[in-house]
C-alpha cells in the first residue's frame, strides 16, 4: 500500500495522518504506554510514557520514513534513497527501504557511535562516513541525490514525514484518550508538528507543549520572530534533537498547534535518563528522555493526564556510562573533589577514615606528587565518591574541611 501527501503544507490534515495510520499497520508497532508512579507523585496527578524507545529501530523515526518512501513514484523508487544521519533517521530509512524493497544509502559523520552504524547497516542500508559534523554529512549526501538521482529523504521537513509522526499522536488518544497535556522533545519539529496536527484537530482542549534542550533550542526564537531562525552552533548531549533550525514545513504547524517549547537544562536532561533506567526500567537516549526533563524541572507546570513521548532509546553505551555519571552528580549522589594533604605515610589512610565516618563510597582514587603547584611536601588526591543526595555532599565536603583538609573542587 502506498501513500502519499498530495496537498499543499497548509492544508496538510487529520485525514492525513489517519492516512498514515492505515499504511503503517503491521509495520510500525502501537508502542506501549506506561504509568509512572514516581513521576505521578512528584506532578500530583497521573503520568504515563509513551515508548518510541520500543519501536523498531528503536525510535519513532521508521514511521515518517515509511509514509515518505512508500509514497515515491516506482521511477523514484528505482534510483533508490539518501539519507544523512547521526543515527535514529539513518535507522529508520534503513529498515523503511528494506522492507519496500528500495535500496538506501545513508551517510554518517565519521565520529558516528559504532553501534548506530552496525545497525543502520544491519538494516540494509549502504553506510558511507563522511564529515565530521552534521553539516558536512548533509552536504556529501544532497551530493549524492543531485549526481545519481536518488531521492534525498529528509529528517523532519516534508508533509509525508510530518504525517507518519503524527502517528503518535493518534495513539496517545486511544491509549490515554483523558490526557490533558502531552509533552514531546523537539528537534527539527517534525515529531511535535505530527503529534499536535492529530491531537489538536480532534482534542484542541489538550495541551500540546514541545521540549528543546536549552543549548539547541531554535524554537524559542523562531516562534517570537514568526519564522525559522537558525542558532549557531548548537550544542547538547540530546543528539535526536540538536538541529540548528526550524524545518520550514514543521514550524508552519508546530506555530499553530503546538501550545508552548519550553527549554531543559544539560543537568535535567543527564537526571531524566537516570530516572527511566532506574524507575522505569526503561533505556532512553536524552533526547527521548527530554519530556521527563521538563517534568522534573517544573512538574508543578502540567495539568494531568500527562503523557510524556519517549521518543528514541538508541544511546551510545559510552554516552551513557558519561551521562549517568553526569546524572548521578546532578543528583548530589556522585561527587567528585580535589584536596591537598600531606605527603607522608599513612596520609591517605587518614583520609580515607574521614570518609568513612561520614560513609561515603570511594570509587577511584588518584594521587599527584610531582606537579609544579604543589609544595615540597604537599599531594594532591583526586577522589571519586557515591554519595546520598546533596545533603550528604555537603557533609563529605563538611567533615573534610573540619579534618583540616584544603577542599579544591
Amino acid at each position: 500500500m502506498s501513500f502519499r501527501v498530495t496537498r499543499p503544507l497548509h492544508s496538510l490534515i487529520l485525514d492525513d495522518v489517519r492516512g498514515a495510520q492505515k499504511m503503517l499497520s503491521g509495520v510500525a508497532r502501537v508502542t506501549a504506554m506506561e504509568g509512572s508512579r514516581h513521576l505521578s507523585a512528584l506532578v500530583g496527578a497521573p503520568v504515563h510514557l509513551k515508548c518510541e524507545n520500543l519501536q523498531r529501530t528503536g525510535s519513532f523515526k521508521l514511521r515518517g520514513a515509511y509514509v515518505r518512501i512508500s509514497g515515491l513514484r516506482p521511477e523514484q523508487r528505482a534510483a533508490g534513497v539518501v539519507a544523512a544521519s547521526a543515527g535514529n533517521h539513518a535507522q529508520g530509512v534503513a529498515l523503511a527501504s528494506s522492507l519496500l524493497g528500495v535500496r538506501s544509502t545513508v551517510f554518517m559523520p565519521v565520529g558516528a557511535p559504532l553501534p548506530k552504524v552496525a545497525a543502520t547497516r544491519e538494516y540494509g542500508a549502504d553506510v558511507r562516513l563522511h564529515g565530521h559534523v552534521v553539516d558536512e554529512t548533509l552536504a556529501a549526501a544532497e551530493r549524492y541525490a543531485a549526481e545519481t538521482g536518488a531521492v534525498f529523504i529528509h529528517p523532519f521537513d516534508h508533509p509525508d514525514i510530518i504525517a507518519g509522526q503524527g502517528t503518535v499522536g493518534l495513539e496517545i488518544l486511544e491509549q490515554c484518550p483523558e490526557v490533558r497535556t502531552i509533552l514531546v522533545g523537539v528537534g527539527g519539529g517534525g515529531l511535535a508538528a505530527g503529534v499536535g496536527l492529530a491531537v489538536k484537530s480532534l482534542r484542541p482542549d489538550v495541551r500540546v507543549i514541545g521540549v528543546q534542550a536549552e543549548g539547541a533550542a531554535a524554537y524559542p526564537p523562531s516562534l517570537a520572530a514568526g519564522h525559522p531562525v537558525a542558532v549557531e552552533a548548537p550544542s547538547t548531549m540530546a543528539d535526536g534533537i540538536r538541529v540548528g533550525r526550524p524545518g520550514d514545513v514543521p514550524f508552519a504547524l508546530v506555530r499553530e498547534y503546538v501550545d508552548e517549547v519550553r527549554t531543559v537544562s544539560e543537568d535535567a536532561l543527564s537526571s531524566a535518563l537516570l530516572l527511566c533506567l532506574e524507575r522505569a526500567k526503561l533505556v532512553v537516549e536524552p533526547a527521548g528522555a527530554s519530556p521527563v526533563a521538563a517534568l522534573l524541572s517544573d512538574p508543578k507546570a502540567f495539568q494531568g493526564p500527562v503523557v510524556a513521548v519517549l521518543s528514541g532509546g538508541n544511546v551510545d553505551p559510552l554516552l551513557m556510562q558519561r551521562i549517568l555519571r553526569h546524572g548521578m552528580a546532578a543528583g548530589g549522589r556522585y561527587l567528585s573533589l580535589r584536596l591537598r594533604v600531606t605527603d607522608r605515610p599513612g596520609a591517605l589512610a587518614t583520609l580515607l577514615a574521614v570518609l568513612t565516618v561520614v560513609d561515603a563510597n570511594v570509587l577511584d582514587v588518584g594521587h599527584v606528587r610531582t606537579d609544579p603547584r604543589l609544595g615540597l611536601t604537599e599531594a594532591e588526591v583526586e577522589l571519586h565518591l557515591e554519595t546520598k543526595g546533596p545533603e550528604h555532599c555537603v557533609e563529605v565536603r563538611d567533615a573534610l574541611r573540619d579534618a583540616g583538609y584544603v577542599v579544591l573542587g
